[in-house]
């Protein structure tokens, strides 16, 4: 008896060390992936969100009569539903990550903020935020709760507009000329993104002003990254994929246009065109990009959106154009999107373990100050 109540009271000794070297643990993994963790991971937001868009704008109403579009037009409601789920649970989950890294590692978020490449990939959650409110299934423009998401969504957006923008023109060493890249174009996005969702619920102004914020930088972007100025190429090689950026911008600049005017204008197609020579010219430089592949990297989702927002894109020319030509184009850029972004997909879901690497060149870890443990 006296043994057996010795051994209950020795028990609680005996487990205390494991429980610890369990919390240990967790805190050491929770550390490690809060402090590899950076907003270049909402690549994959954009793209999941990026298709979520894509797909309901395809199972929706239409005028076009084709064969092509009635097939497609067949997507089960429910594949849908469940792709803007998955694509909600990854945005809940990077943006919980994301608040961690604020709580506890704020001076890493501080340091993301003035690299001239972590910055721009500030906008991403709230443009991922954006892209699945304006594909929501139980969501619709011009109520209540829609108005008040977009503000809380789109607000972000401009205030870093302001910090960032004001920087290229006001501060010396923030000047455009210097820290201009092809993530720059993020920016430009997110106020595009904003029209489009504002146009959607009948606030034109709105949309107006967003859109012209928009492209007036875009411009400036485009013409200062052709130039080749000394901050235009200050990305690693395995970054590269961010060049598909180049027409990323211009396809949703025709789409928000067309909201604004309700029709697929010779504006439009003029973005479309430029975004669909902008692709064709990365596509026959593959050189480019083959450092970037030889070694997965979560950077290769930044090819996924682009794809899907073009393909989005083509939806739409090929509705108001009603061509052969033109629906085989859409078809084209639409089995194209969805095969890079089932790829990745599969790619991240089997290599899981390299999606935090230590070297990973979208980080900013190199310029923080030591963290302690």
């Amino acid at each position: 008896m006296i043994r057996s109540m010795a051994g209950q009271r020795s028990q609680p000794e005996v487990n205390t060390p494991q429980s610890s070297r369990f919390t240990d643990g967790i805190k050491r993994s929770l550390r490690s992936i809060l402090t590899k963790f950076h907003a270049g991971y909402f690549r994959i937001s954009l793209s999941l969100g990026g298709q979520a868009l894509l797909w309901k704008t395809l199972i929706g109403p239409t005028h076009d009569k084709s064969t092509l579009r009635h097939l497609v037009h067949k997507f089960h409601p429910t594949a849908f539903l469940v792709l803007w789920s998955f694509a909600l649970f990854i945005l809940i989950l990077l943006s919980l990550l994301y608040i961690l890294r604020c709580l506890f590692y704020f001076k890493m978020v501080k340091a993301e903020f003035l690299h001239h490449v972590g910055v721009n990939y500030l906008f991403a959650p709230w443009i991922s935020w954006l892209l699945l409110l304006q594909s929501a299934p139980f969501a619709t423009p011009k109520t209540t709760s829609y108005y008040v998401l977009w503000w809380f969504f789109a607000v972000p957006v401009v205030a870093l507009d302001v910090k960032i923008y004001g920087q290229w023109f006001t501060k010396g060493k923030k000047f455009l000329s210097t820290v201009a890249n092809p993530t720059s174009q993020i920016s430009v996005i997110g106020n595009l993104v904003g029209a489009l969702a504002a146009a959607s619920m009948g606030w034109k102004e709105s949309a107006v002003c967003l859109f012209s914020l928009g492209m007036v930088h875009y411009l400036v972007l485009l013409v200062t990254l052709y130039q080749r100025f000394s901050g235009s190429d200050r990305i690693p090689a395995m970054l590269r994929p961010v060049f598909f950026l180049f027409f990323a911008a211009p396809s949703v600049a025709s789409l928000a246009w067309e909201s604004i005017t309700g029709a697929f204008d010779t504006a439009s197609k003029m973005l479309f065109f430029l975004s669909l020579f902008l692709f064709i010219s990365l596509v026959c430089r593959p050189a480019l990009f083959r450092r970037s592949m030889r070694r997965f990297n979560v950077a290769w989702w930044a090819y996924s959106f682009p794809l899907t927002i073009l393909a989005l894109a083509s939806t739409e020319y090929a509705e108001e154009v009603k061509g052969s030509i033109a629906h085989l184009l859409m078809l084209l850029l639409l089995a194209l999107s969805v095969l890079v972004s089932l790829g990745l997909t599969i790619f991240t879901l089997l290599n899981t373990r390299m999606l935090l690497p230590d070297n990973d060149p979208s980080s900013t870890l190199h310029h923080l100050p030591t963290v302690s443990p």
